[in-house]
């Protein structure tokens, strides 16, 4: 936990308060509530301001560890014998741009996402800013058969976002929040659009892993099945190796192989 934090890093408290003046300042409000949220989360520090507002704040060390994660996650697809999809962009407010723009993108196609307010610089950092939906609970928080429930609109939002060019680039369940019964997506990183294919399998691979634990394989892969044809599965399968071995994933990987290929025969 102490080296997650030294790789996230810490705002001085002095910066803090000025985002969060610049933010209520920009819309007016005369004074600021400010909730932080508990987010294990290396690329921004995510805060609330007077619960109308969800704050991202990106700074030049999130930015140095999102090119990390980026060079190893692009490793880890050279590994699986494709080119490497993933992004990263200079700046933190590039980084806060671009969530801004994909946040605005999948509404657009249907995706249920918080609705994208904008994005500006301050002292250096990127700061984001989104509508605050309250009382959420991650996706996998949730009771197995409410997960269950849940999961064809997993894949109905990703498809929606692969048919559009869009991959997630991070699917976990913790990036997918579940208020009063609706989903809502958060969190998309950046993919090269030329490699799309490749990152449309990885982001099948991901979220069959991440609802592999909760609801089991059978069920996450027929859910998957609504929306993805079996070649489609089957492309996802060789990225599920490269998928487990991430820190944030654990799953069985062969139970998931098993009932893509009962699927496929």
């Amino acid at each position: 936990m102490a080296f997650r934090r030294l790789l996230r890093g810490t705002v001085p408290w002095e910066q803090l308060e000025g985002v969060v003046q610049a933010v209520i300042e920009r819309y007016d409000e005369p004074a600021a509530r400010v909730a932080f949220l508990e987010a294990d989360n290396w690329l921004s520090t995510p805060l609330v301001v007077n619960d109308q507002w969800f704050v991202k704040v990106i700074t030049g060390q999130n930015s140095l560890v999102h090119t990390l994660l980026t060079a190893g996650r692009n490793i880890g697809a050279f590994s699986s014998g494709t080119e490497g999809f993933f992004e990263h962009f200079g700046t933190p407010y590039e980084m806060a741009e671009h969530e801004l723009a994909a946040t605005q993108r999948m509404r657009e196609i249907g995706v249920n996402a918080p609705e994208p307010i904008e994005a500006f610089e301050y002292d250096g950092m990127g700061v984001l800013v989104l509508e605050y939906i309250p009382d959420f609970e991650p996706l996998d928080d949730l009771p197995a058969e409410t997960v269950e429930r849940h999961s064809p609109t997993v894949f109905d939002f990703l498809h929606r976002m692969h048919e559009d060019g869009l991959a997630h680039g991070d699917f976990r369940c913790e990036n997918v929040l579940v208020a009063h019964d609706d989903l809502y997506f958060i969190d998309a990183t950046s993919v090269r659009e030329a490699a799309i294919r490749d990152a449309r399998a990885y982001d099948v691979a991901c979220a069959l892993g991440a609802l592999e634990p909760l609801i089991g394989a059978q069920a996450a892969v027929s859910a998957a099945a609504h929306h993805y044809d079996t070649s489609e599965l089957l492309a996802a399968e060789e990225f599920l190796d490269f998928v487990n071995i991430r820190p944030d994933h654990d799953f069985a990987a062969a139970e998931i192989r098993g009932a893509v290929e009962k699927r496929a025969n």
